[in-house]
């Protein structure tokens, strides 16, 4: 049986920031987030491991940090 591997496994882009204590310093620490529903916990623990997530989550990321997808991300070779 073969497991479809996500994009994000086999893209070279990773994480400029770390994106948990940048939150937190704008105010959503993890049980704001939670309570308020602004992130899953699945994509905490995502977060926390240093994996990608989904577009709709890195949207959700910049909003609530006030800034665009490439201060957040980079692209690596």
């Amino acid at each position: 049986q073969t497991c479809a591997l996500p994009i994000w496994s086999t893209m070279p882009v990773k994480y400029k920031i770390e994106i948990l204590p940048a939150l937190k310093a704008a105010g959503y620490n993890t049980t704001r987030l939670r309570r308020e529903k602004l992130l899953a916990e699945s994509t905490i623990q995502q977060l926390r491991g240093g994996e990608l997530v989904s577009w709709a989550n890195i949207g959700r990321i910049c909003s609530m940090l006030t800034c665009q997808p490439g201060d957040i991300l980079e692209y690596t070779e």
